[in-house]
């Protein structure tokens, strides 16, 4: 079905094919345990031998159908559903770098992928080197060690909205012989698709626009295949080595091209257990089935958000890469020519805590710690998400003091701004 069809059937078809007699819509298989004939069918499936369901910890048929449905949209040869988009982004690294290993990463990331990478992981022995995503190839390159096994940026970051040269951040991590990751959770692949530009493997924090409608947390990773581990062995012992705790299976050996995903569920998730749940797996799937729907009317809605704030007097800034003299214009037109995403950050002219008097002025936006879903959300992460940072630190964040963002969602427009218009007036 990946071939053939185009994202917006995708979306409605892919993941999950029913036979005769069975539920037209993907069920919730909320089992822990799948139930077999003789000890040997069992015996098989703990030696990867044969492929089927034993533990919901490692593989669900709910989970699968979506990770499907995903692995679909994105063009990628597998993947595996997480707890989090957190848990998705541990997982990425983890799958591939291990105590004494390091790998390099864009600054403009999320907080919290950000406090992961660079105080919790460096506790487990991986470091990390941080670099501007608008530093050149040069800088980058200089950043890499002989013990660097992957480079990693998000298409667009949160909340700086800062748009990643996936080309040029490919061609640098390939140059290296390791990995790019990237994290495509804002544009999602109906507005990037990031294989298609040399990327190897893709995050989501399916929390966001996938599931659209801020009911479930949740997480994927998506292989492209295409990646040559073998052709990099000496870096990548984990899948190019047998794993003693498989009586000395190689990953590379034994799946091809599914190698990396098949580790990463097989050995970390089966350790690690960082699971969707099945329940949350159907939410997500029914998120996903209009997902092509709602990313254009979010993309719609927040241009319109964008170019009032622009010609409004009371507002200092407004960064969106859908506003032509914007300094990501030509990269978004590049990369996601038919739209980016709906956040928008800002700022208003005047104190700092103008910021939070604006956003307890909303009446139809409101303040919660979510971004990518149906409805208009507002944040200022100064006050909230970042608020242990100092004015100095926040910057170095690529977050200034006043930055609002706005999370523009689906309803009419013209209500969003008559929101806006009302608490600024106030």
């Amino acid at each position: 079905m990946a071939k053939q069809f185009k994202p917006e059937t995708l979306c409605v078809q892919a993941g999950w094919e029913p036979k005769k007699g069975e539920p037209r819509v993907l069920p919730i298989y909320q089992s822990t345990t799948f139930k077999y004939e003789t000890s040997e069918q069992m015996a098989r499936l703990f030696d990867l031998e044969e492929s089927g369901y034993f533990y919901t910890r490692l593989q669900n048929p709910t989970n699968d159908a979506v990770a499907k449905k995903i692995t679909a949209l994105e063009g990628g040869v597998g993947g595996m559903l997480t707890s989090s988009g957190q848990a998705a982004n541990f997982y990425a690294i983890f799958n591939i770098c291990q105590a004494g290993d390091h790998f390099v990463c864009s600054s403009a990331i999320y907080g919290g992928t950000f406090n992961l990478f660079a105080v919790t992981m460096k506790k487990l022995g991986i470091n990390v080197t941080f670099i501007s995503p608008k530093a050149t190839e040069e800088e980058i390159s200089s950043a890499f060690q002989p013990n660097t096994k992957a480079l990693f940026g998000e298409t667009i970051s949160n909340p700086s909205l800062d748009v990643l040269d996936i080309e040029k951040f490919a061609r640098i991590a390939h140059k290296h012989g390791v990995p790019l990751i990237v994290d495509n959770t804002f544009p999602t692949p109906i507005n990037c698709r990031p294989f298609e530009w040399g990327a190897d493997i893709i995050v989501h924090s399916t929390t966001k626009y996938m599931d659209g409608h801020a009911t479930s947390v949740g997480g994927c990773i998506v292989d492209s295949g295409n990646f040559d581990w073998e052709a990099n062995a000496d870096k990548f012992p984990g899948l190019c080595t047998p794993d003693e705790s498989y009586h000395g299976l190689t990953y590379t050996k034994a799946f091809g091209k599914m190698a990396y995903i098949t580790k990463a569920t097989s050995q970390l998730m089966r350790d690690l257990g960082s699971i969707q749940s099945p329940q949350n797996a159907f939410l997500l799937n029914i998120g996903l089935e209009t997902l092509h729907l709602r990313m254009p009317q979010h993309c719609k809605n927040a241009q319109k958000v964008a170019e009032y704030l622009q010609a409004n007097d009371k507002v200092a800034w407004v960064n969106y890469c859908g506003l032509p003299d914007n300094n990501n214009y030509e990269l978004a037109q590049k990369y996601m020519p038919n739209g980016s995403c709906g956040v928008i950050s800002f700022g208003l002219k005047g104190e700092r805590n103008l910021a939070t008097k604006f956003m307890d002025s909303l009446q139809l936006a409101a303040i919660v710690t979510h971004v990518a879903d149906a409805r208009t959300s507002v944040l200022h992460p100064a006050s909230h998400t970042h608020r242990q940072l100092s004015d100095e630190q926040l910057l170095e964040a690529g977050v200034r003091p006043d930055l609002i963002r706005l999370s523009v969602g689906i309803e009419n427009a013209d209500d969003i701004i008559d929101d806006i218009e009302q608490a600024l007036s106030k």
